[in-house]
């Protein structure tokens, strides 16, 4: 499998796929680069290159129990783009990897990056404070990491149904979608999925959205159960100078894989624009 191995020893798998412009993927939490494969095809057949790793302790990378934060995310990031020698690469987040692209952009600079694109991501902060009250309180996340520590295997089960919208009246539940998020998620490890939940939610990217200084597009579905919109893509579009933001009436988190063939499409449009 082909991997980079960081300066604390640890291995991180990724995907490089074609040629032409590099177009590079950061998965959200506890998934994979997996989670992008129809991005990836997609892309592929427009005629770029892409890439898409697996973040330590997730997927197929070393199940670290150490540097599971945003800095070493954003610094894992930075080597392999230096590895594989990437210029004008257009980076692209979900979720955790949104806030990672966002770390990354405001740790490393835009030195090798052309444009980058925030998917139901994370930033400014989730977390509920005096300075962010529109944010989700404590509890929520104390829940979340009460799942991973409990009984992981059906926590991951059963957080699919929001995080596709599938809870909602009407939803088309694909049990192969979610099935594919669960084999994911149990692939990585506990130790780092626990830690990344304070990574996701109680890391404040503030500076670094105001220092992000190439063309972004920040999309999010307006029925997002799990990053809610408020709080995230309309504050981070206003800190981000000259920032597209695209919003989705009616979709849910998971977006790029129940509406590929509404996101693709806008994504093409924004990276050849």
């Amino acid at each position: 499998m082909p991997t980079i191995t960081t300066r604390d020893g640890t291995q991180i798998y990724y995907k490089d796929w074609g040629q032409g412009q590099p177009i590079v993927f950061s998965h959200g939490w506890p998934l994979s680069g997996d989670d992008w494969d129809n991005q990836m095809l997609y892309f592929l057949g427009q005629g770029f290159r892409v890439i898409a790793h697996d973040r330590r302790g997730h997927g197929r990378s070393s199940q670290t129990w150490t540097g599971n934060e945003m800095d070493t995310y954003a610094d894992d990031l930075a080597e392999l783009t230096e590895k594989l020698e990437l210029k004008d690469a257009v980076h692209i987040g979900h979720s955790t990897g949104g806030g990672e692209v966002a770390r990354y952009l405001g740790r490393h600079g835009s030195r090798r990056v052309a444009k980058a694109v925030l998917i139901g991501a994370v930033p400014p902060i989730m977390l509920k404070t005096e300075a962010n009250p529109g944010g989700l309180p404590i509890d929520v996340f104390d829940g979340i990491r009460a799942g991973v520590a409990g009984n992981r295997a059906e926590f991951y089960r059963e957080i699919t149904l929001p995080f596709y919208g599938y809870n909602r009246p009407n939803a088309k539940v694909s049990e192969g979608i979610r099935q594919h998020w669960w084999l994911q998620g149990m692939m990585g490890g506990i130790k780092a999925h626990y830690d990344c939940v304070k990574a996701f939610s109680e890391t404040d990217f503030t500076e670094d959205l105001k220092k992000i200084d190439v063309p972004t597009l920040i999309m999010h579905g307006d029925d997002d159960q799990i990053v809610p919109i408020g709080a995230s893509a309309m504050l981070s579009s206003k800190l981000v100078k000259n920032a597209q933001l695209k919003v989705y009436p009616g979709l849910p988190h998971g977006l790029c894989a129940t509406h590929p063939e509404v996101v693709n499409p806008d994504l093409l449009a924004f990276i050849k624009g």
